[in-house]
């Protein structure tokens, strides 16, 4: 009644009529305020979670691995936690940069960063990102569905040529059923400005889009994609050999 009414009256006479001591309202009121923590038995999994995936894991991968665990929770509650908990990944990420400016067709950003899709082979991100091993660089050039985010085919390669991105759009196409044609977005990269990327785009019947120049974020599921594969698998490991890496 007294924590009700002091916002109207003085806080003196309400604790003198109800006989209340100021020290036992004060030591009340902070109990009730003090609501019990629904997150309490979440916490220690989520430290868990990132302690096993060797300190790699950021919020949204311990959120997936919670919600597989059928336990219910958002993903901004779990970035929030993992603040709160001082929990975040010791990786930085460098980006592969392929562009070279125009040497041939650049299509228009058809995808416009609608990145999900009704049906498999609808939709198809794809980009090259490379991997520094014993003073040596190995490139991955994967073929991405947005329908579930899986990898379609991916093609690897010393070299970021045309051919290392040819052959992963071949494989990826290689799949595909009667009357699918997919959308194939990528960045402005030289290997997608060639020839013989469009020639197998008009091949299938695929439709071509490229991101705007210096906008890595047109292609953001094939970048997030890299920062998870790297952060999971590749930074804060040591490999010997390009072909431990492979």
């Amino acid at each position: 009644m007294v924590a009700s009414l002091k916002a109207n009256y003085p806080l003196s006479l309400l604790l003198s009529i109800a006989g209340l001591a100021r020290s036992t309202f004060f030591y009340h009121q902070k109990r009730f305020d003090q609501k019990p923590d629904p997150y309490e038995q979440v916490r220690p999994r989520i430290r868990e979670i990132f302690t096993d995936s060797r300190e790699c894991y950021g919020h949204r991968k311990i959120w997936a691995v919670l919600v597989k665990e059928g336990i219910t929770i958002a993903k901004k509650t779990v970035l929030r936690l993992m603040q709160e908990m001082n929990i975040k990944t010791k990786v930085r990420r460098k980006r592969y940069n392929s562009h070279r400016g125009t040497i041939g067709r650049v299509a228009g950003n058809v995808l416009n960063r609608e990145f999900t899709a009704e049906e498999p082979n609808e939709k198809w991100v794809s980009d090259v990102t490379a991997f520094a091993v014993a003073d040596r660089k190995l490139y991955l050039s994967p073929v991405i569905d947005l329908f579930d985010t899986s990898v379609v085919s991916y093609s690897m390669s010393m070299s970021p040529n045309t051919a290392l991105t040819n052959e992963s759009l071949t494989n990826a196409c290689q799949g595909l059923r009667p009357g699918q044609k997919p959308l194939v977005h990528t960045d402005q990269g030289f290997q997608y400005q060639h020839v013989s990327w469009a020639a197998i785009l008009t091949k299938h019947g695929a439709t071509p889009s490229m991101s705007r120049k210096g906008n890595c974020w047109d292609n953001a599921m094939a970048e997030n994609f890299f920062g998870q594969l790297k952060t999971e698998m590749f930074y804060l490991q040591k490999f010997d050999s390009v072909e431990d890496l492979k």
